[in-house]
């Protein structure tokens, strides 16, 4: 079949989706309810299920006077059981999957069941409704007629008590549906090898001849491996060997800090960014208008969401709302109860709402990722703006950073220590200092304040990193690929310290 017209099918397939958007779009808070309940009935007979008598809960209400909100901490114990390979413990069609992910903070690794609901009803399916979404608002796309650069993480998929376990792309590329896998480059055996060095040269090698369309992956590591592919092929833009461009599908960190340095090596005026909000547990949320910074919440995939407000967060204050009861501008922590049986499970995010109808978020940060040490409430959203202006403004190009307090000390007041790596570095780095922290009291008004006449705060610090610190910081402890990032923000020293001792 001809290139454009298998372009044209899959773009009509993959659209007759937009009716079932459109209906959890008018109804959102139905949809949710009604999904609750059919999760509950769903494991009524689980352990789980009869430990907090799904049998009987009829409302919301019961449900969040029965099921206490829980960490990966008080759910270790149910999924240790169902490693070894016990089933039926928390959800009711038997689990053999776990996405392993130690996230940023702990090494302590964490194994989150991904059942084949969830895999097809939630992953696949986001995935789907990405290209859906895309191709609605871009009626002229030629997605199809190449290949997407997909760019996942570096762990093989391992066996252990016949259950398997790996990072979450490896278990989406090992369970890849054929469709995908045609439209994909480079190969799962490519994608899937484990040594992130030599996968990085076999990528090249494999799809600098390749007609590809679109990339697919976290913006840190992608722009690693896109400066390596103009690097072996001595070029000085991406569309010299990839004229038919289009789109780059992203998530996993804030894409502020990297956006000027992609528009350098993709200098095509009406290239477009998709942002997707994904993780272990669940594909939550897609960019769903061109060029935009809020992503719809879908949410239809088998997830119900609840939301902490974080000035009560982890205080004897700590309220759960359901979606029906959130606000405008507020940051809230994401509680789900998912189709791979995570009850109220608090995976560590934090987000606010740009848009109520319909809902529209953007990912403000981690609830551990956050300095709150002198009352300044500093989330990663508002470093990542800052950044960005701050490089906008003083013509300069960062890698990564990662941000801690100074502590008081005797009548010394605290601070924020900044260690940045510069691809280009500012020519008057006290300038690039002084917008950081301008901008940065511009977007927060609980660190202005304490920055006021330097009250609480001094001025912060800023560390130049050498040239590939936090790449050799990675690959010191085992973290190289592409779903590992930089904790951008501690309430600790310790990140800082080891880099600096490096």
């Amino acid at each position: 079949m001809p290139l454009p017209i298998i372009n044209s099918f899959a773009s009509w397939v993959l659209k007759q989706r937009i009716h079932q958007i459109e209906l959890f779009l008018k109804y959102p808070n139905e949809v949710q309810e009604e999904l609750l309940l059919n999760l509950i009935r769903t494991s009524e007979q689980t352990i789980i299920g009869k430990q907090y008598e799904f049998a009987t809960i009829k409302s919301y209400q019961t449900f969040t006077e029965r099921v206490p909100v829980s960490s990966y901490e008080d759910l270790q114990p149910l999924i240790e059981r169902t490693r070894q390979g016990e089933q039926n413990v928390f959800w009711e069609t038997p689990i053999k999957w776990f996405a392993k992910s130690s996230g940023t903070t702990n090494a302590k690794s964490k194994f989150i069941p991904v059942s084949n609901e969830a895999l097809e009803d939630c992953h696949y399916k986001g995935s789907k409704d990405l290209l859906c979404l895309y191709l609605n608002n871009n009626e002229d796309s030629e997605l199809f007629i190449g290949k997407s650069l997909r760019l996942g993480g570096s762990s093989q998929i391992y066996e252990d008590n016949n259950s398997y376990f790996g990072d979450l792309s490896a278990i989406l590329i090992e369970n890849m549906p054929m469709w995908a896998e045609f439209s994909s480059t480079p190969s799962n055996k490519t994608s899937l090898m484990s040594e992130w060095e030599s996968k990085m040269a076999a990528i090249i090698s494999e799809t600098r001849n390749e007609n590809v369309t679109s990339f697919a992956g976290v913006p840190s590591w992608m722009l690693v491996l896109l400066n390596k592919v103009l690097e072996s092929a001595g070029k000085e833009n991406l569309l010299e060997i990839w004229p038919n461009l289009e789109v780059y599908f992203h998530g996993g960190v804030s894409f502020s800090p990297y956006k000027e340095q992609y528009k350098k090596i993709l200098p095509k005026k009406d290239f477009q960014y998709y942002e997707i909000y994904n993780a272990s547990e669940g594909f939550f949320a897609i960019q769903d208008l061109n060029n935009s910074s809020d992503l719809l919440l879908m949410l239809d995939y088998g997830i119900f969401y609840e939301f902490i407000p974080m000035n009560t967060f982890g205080t004897l204050e700590q309220k759960t709302i359901r979606l029906a009861e959130v606000e405008l501008h507020k940051n809230y922590a994401i509680v789900i109860t998912t189709n791979s049986g995570l009850w109220r499970y608090l995976i560590g995010d934090t987000v606010r709402f740009t848009s109520l109808n319909p809902y529209r978020i953007r990912v403000t940060g981690r609830t551990k990722h956050h300095i709150n040490v002198f009352g300044e409430e500093l989330m990663v959203e508002n470093t990542d703006q800052a950044i960005a202006k701050a490089c906008e403004l003083t013509k300069t190009e960062v890698i990564d950073y990662t941000v801690a307090p100074i502590f008081m000390d005797g009548k010394e007041k605290g601070a924020h220590e900044w260690m940045i790596e510069f691809k280009k570095q500012p020519q008057d780095i006290r300038l690039f200092q002084k917008t950081l922290d301008q901008t940065l009291q511009t977007l927060n008004s609980d660190y202005e304040a304490k920055r006021y006449n330097n009250m609480t705060l001094n001025p912060l610090v800023i560390n130049i990193a050498r040239e590939n610190l936090f790449y050799d910081w990675l690959k010191q402890s085992n973290k190289l690929g592409g779903q590992h990032k930089i904790p951008r923000l501690s309430n600790q020293r310790d990140y800082l310290e080891q880099l600096k001792e490096m």
